[in-house]
């Protein structure tokens, strides 16, 4: 069996290691289907499991790296060949089964998804887990029967990987869009994606009224806790909010009001075990809808060398929009 290159988390004593070394292929986990990872992403889930900030890998050793695209080495599953280009997203990838960091995985077919036709692999990643969410946010909010015409979109963490491609779709499908940020330096770069309005961040963060003025008819919201239950508390009658992330926590200090006076509804995103034809359908919706150039425009490239000084960057915010991870 060969040996690759690969960032393995292990376990120490009062928490953990994290180092970049030759990783024997024949140590890999079950799986039928072997696959040349060529590009990674960075996402809020990889910085945890980078840093160990959270529990978030449950088996050690781990290679982190939830998502990645690649090609098809081997495979004993009906549906894929070798040479097949493929992009997995979720399953407990970089968790509990070896994830992308590495230039090598082996992984369950059922997980995977063949590359969606006008995107390359590289594009693929600079969608990656983050991009994908946030088509499944937009997914449920056009399922619960919003619309442009109904009001303005909020997206809270706007200038992070869900809402930097949060807020060029709803930009794309006509939304006016509100674009929450802490960094106020960050305001060009969100109106060049499609916001139309910026807002503090601060103005969500700290505690607010059960019910507050009506301001927007739609929200994605990555970010939960406070911002959250203010969220909610602004949404307009009958609108709704698709909940995808837990960056300033994952307590919800909220009340039944909105629910119950307002109608509004809460719609959770679970991006990780999605069903294969929801899963295929978002990914076909984002090989469709998403412009090529402002994909480019929010995407960072880096080497997977450089991966492991990256997990505090993105945890600390100082992460804009997406970054694709070129393993090989």
């Amino acid at each position: 069996m060969a040996r690759f290159k690969a960032w393995v988390v292990e376990k120490e004593e009062g928490g953990q290691s994290l180092s970049f070394t030759d990783f024997d292929e024949a140590d890999l986990m079950d799986g039928d289907v072997t696959v040349r990872v060529t590009h990674s992403g960075l996402n809020y889930k990889d910085g945890l499991a980078l840093t160990g900030r959270s529990p978030v890998v449950r088996r050690f050793p781990m290679i982190p790296g939830i998502d990645f695209s690649g090609v098809v080495e081997t495979s004993d599953h009906p549906a894929y060949q070798p040479g097949d280009p493929v992009v997995l997203t979720g399953w407990g990838v970089g968790e509990t089964h070896l994830g992308a960091y590495a230039e090598r995985a082996r992984v369950k077919g059922d997980w995977l998804v063949p590359l969606p036709a006008g995107l390359s692999p590289a594009q693929a990643m600079a969608v990656g887990t983050a991009g994908y969410t946030a088509m499944l946010c937009l997914m449920a909010l056009d399922a619960h029967g919003l619309t442009p015409d109904d009001g303005p979109a909020l997206v809270t963490g706007a200038s992070g990987g869900v809402g930097s491609v949060a807020v060029a779709l709803l930009a794309r499908a006509g939304w006016h869009v509100l674009a929450s940020t802490g960094r106020p330096e960050e305001a060009s770069y969100l109106k060049s994606l499609g916001a139309a309005e910026i807002v503090d961040r601060a103005d969500l963060a700290k505690p607010g009224k059960p019910l507050a003025k009506e301001r927007w008819a739609a929200a994605i919201d990555a970010v939960g806790s406070t911002t959250l239950a203010n969220v909610l508390a602004q949404t307009r009658s009958d609108g709704a909010v698709a909940a995808c992330g837990l960056a300033q926590g994952m307590d919800l200090p909220t009340s039944v009001a909105p629910f119950i006076l307002r109608g509004v509804s809460l719609l959770g995103i679970n991006s990780v075990t999605t069903p294969q034809p929801k899963r295929r359908a978002a990914w076909a919706r984002i090989a469709n809808e998403l412009d090529r150039d402002t994909l480019a425009a929010m995407t960072n490239r880096v080497g997977l060398a450089e991966v492991g000084r990256l997990g505090d960057d993105i945890l600390a915010g100082r992460v804009r929009g997406r970054t694709v991870v070129e393993v090989g």
